[in-house]
């Protein structure tokens, strides 16, 4: 007698979606996403093109808006961080994932930072936005000022920029230096940028002193 096959299991509505997204992640953060067609995408779930088309309608533009919701939910989890330990090494364990986030999807980063897609819009431009605006939240959140001034703000919004060009900088280096030591360099960069503004306000001021206090 030769060996069963394995029984077929139906996915359901929402399993297929998640394939089909997990399919096309993978695919954009490699390559950017005008090079990535519905048949690629197809092919690496191991579906047919109709199928694709039954769960996006509105074809490449929705299954792009759709996986960059996705990885937009993820990074913005990279900063979700406990309050645990002093404030630069959660920083640090945040960049981490971040920066672990960078280097896996490199390709599908860059496309999504530098902009330039025929596949952009103004929605995803808002996508995108709001991973910047969550990290900054949660960043402000860690600092624990109930009312974050204007300088304040626009110091941590102002480094969350430097983060994405750092790590734009470090894809087309080659990925050099060693990623432990970009994660230092970025932490350090941050309470540098916080010691430039407490010059100017008190607020700031504040929280560098506490830091120095506290992470020595």
């Amino acid at each position: 007698m030769s060996p069963s096959a394995p029984a077929y299991r139906r996915l359901s509505v929402e399993e297929r979606r998640a394939q089909l997204l997990d399919a096309a992640l993978s695919l954009f953060a490699h390559r950017a996403p005008e090079d990535v067609s519905l048949d690629d995408v197809a092919e690496a779930a191991g579906v047919s093109r109709p199928l694709v088309y039954r769960y996006f309608p509105g074809g490449k533009q929705q299954l792009y808006e759709a996986a960059l919701r996705s990885a937009a939910e993820e990074l913005q989890h990279c900063f979700d961080e406990p309050r645990e330990g002093p404030l630069l090494m959660r920083l640090a364990r945040a960049l981490d994932r971040y920066l672990a986030f960078v280097d896996e999807h490199d390709a599908g980063f860059s496309a999504l930072l530098q902009g330039g897609s025929v596949v952009e819009t103004s929605r995803t431009t808002a996508i995108v936005d709001g991973v910047r605006r969550s990290a900054a939240e949660h960043i402000l959140s860690h600092l624990q000022v109930a009312e974050p001034g204007p300088r304040l703000r626009m110091t941590v919004r102002t480094w969350i920029t430097a983060v994405e060009a750092a790590s734009l900088i470090w894809l087309d280096e080659d990925k050099q230096p060693p990623v432990t030591e970009l994660r230092d360099w970025l932490v350090e960069q941050f309470f540098a940028m916080l010691t430039v503004t407490a010059g100017r306000d008190p607020q700031t001021e504040a929280i560098v002193a506490a830091l120095a206090g506290a992470d020595g």
